[in-house]
């Protein structure tokens, strides 16, 4: 059987997450949105104390758990610098290069957001072209927010609400051409939309679950201990996240990839068997990988902490990781066709 993602109904659902900032910590106002969207297809949630949803969305034995993570790379307010400019350091893996000449959010403690962008130091190629060209962009030496507002000193930034600790987020910046979806944090949202559009069919019944399932999202993958925390009784543990494309990679933007290994463990051999035949029953375009030396998903902290349970991913291929990133709608497509076979193998 073939399952078809709603396509215009999955775009919208991602800009609207993409819309939320949620840099690793700060989850409140994504997390009250999905409870709400969940709630209203006729799911019960629970939310951790930590924060993450946990939604039990039908079926019966063998259970499964289905994880995708709301949280993403960001930056903190480290120093107010003396010239009113903002030193940061990084929440997750996030690089200055990334950032750099990108648009930002700072978020006060108070709620009010205050706009800026990340520049350097020496920004400008007429006065400091030499620096501007040799320096690698720096956090810690030569990259800053430099704050939307006439700010003179770090007494004008405070006087603003603005301190230590304060979340500094990157605009995402999300566009759809031609198939093509970029925005920064494709890496995780574009997935969690893929669940939403899971509980979609699994509401209106065109997607008949075969076992017991149940959906997680986590916010706080990108510092590795989102996926800690299972249900008593879930056997199987299938997390959904990009696959990165690289040089010796086979995932493709326009593919689903079947996870083998990431930088820490083997995924478990008998789920990417299953995983594989999901994919020719349904006719999803797939592609078997290993992500190393850098990556790992949510499932793998559930197995640091002691679950026994199997533990698998799969995800679209997706280009510049924990940068301007891309994918293909048809990635999209063929993660949430596999994914619907899935379940109701």
């Amino acid at each position: 059987m073939s399952f078809e993602l709603n396509e215009k109904r999955y775009l919208e659902e991602l800009e609207k997450e993409l819309a939320i900032d949620s840099v690793t910590g700060q989850y409140h106002e994504l997390q009250d949105y999905l409870v709400k969207e969940i709630e209203a297809l006729g799911f019960k949630t629970s939310t951790l104390h930590k924060g993450g949803i946990i939604a039990d969305i039908g079926g019966e034995g063998n259970p499964l758990l289905i994880t995708a993570h709301g949280d993403t790379i960001g930056m903190m307010v480290r120093h107010i610098n003396d010239d009113g400019t903002i030193k940061v350091c990084k929440v997750g893996g996030l690089y200055a290069y990334h950032s750099e000449r990108e648009n930002v959010r700072v978020h006060t403690r108070s709620g009010k957001v205050i706009t800026g962008c990340v520049q350097r130091k020496n920004a400008s190629v007429h006065v400091t072209e030499n620096e501007l060209n040799e320096e690698v962009a720096d956090f810690d030496k030569n990259s800053f927010v430099v704050l939307d507002e006439d700010v003179k000193s770090a007494d004008d930034v405070r006087k603003l609400g603005i301190e230590i600790g304060d979340y500094v987020a990157i605009e995402p910046r999300y566009t759809f051409s031609n198939g093509y979806i970029k925005s920064h944090f494709v890496d995780d949202k574009a997935l969690v939309a893929v669940l939403m559009e899971l509980l979609h069919a699994v509401k209106d019944g065109s997607v008949k679950l075969s076992r017991k399932v149940y959906i997680y999202i986590s916010f706080y993958e990108e510092i590795g201990h989102g996926g800690a925390n299972v249900p008593s009784d879930v056997k199987d543990y299938l997390a959904v996240d990009i696959a990165c494309i690289g040089p010796e990679q086979t995932s493709s933007e326009r593919k689903v990839s079947v996870f083998c290994k990431d930088s820490r463990f083997p995924y478990n051999l008998d789920m990417i068997r299953e995983l594989e035949e999901a994919g020719r029953k349904s006719g999803a375009d797939y592609v078997p990988d290993i992500f190393t030396p850098h990556y790992g998903t949510d499932a793998d902290p559930a197995l640091v902490a002691g679950f026994d349970i199997r533990h698998a991913a799969i995800g679209p291929g997706t280009r510049a990781s924990h940068g301007y990133e891309r994918t293909h709608i048809d990635g999209i497509k063929n993660t949430y066709k596999l994914m619907a076979e899935y379940v109701t193998m």
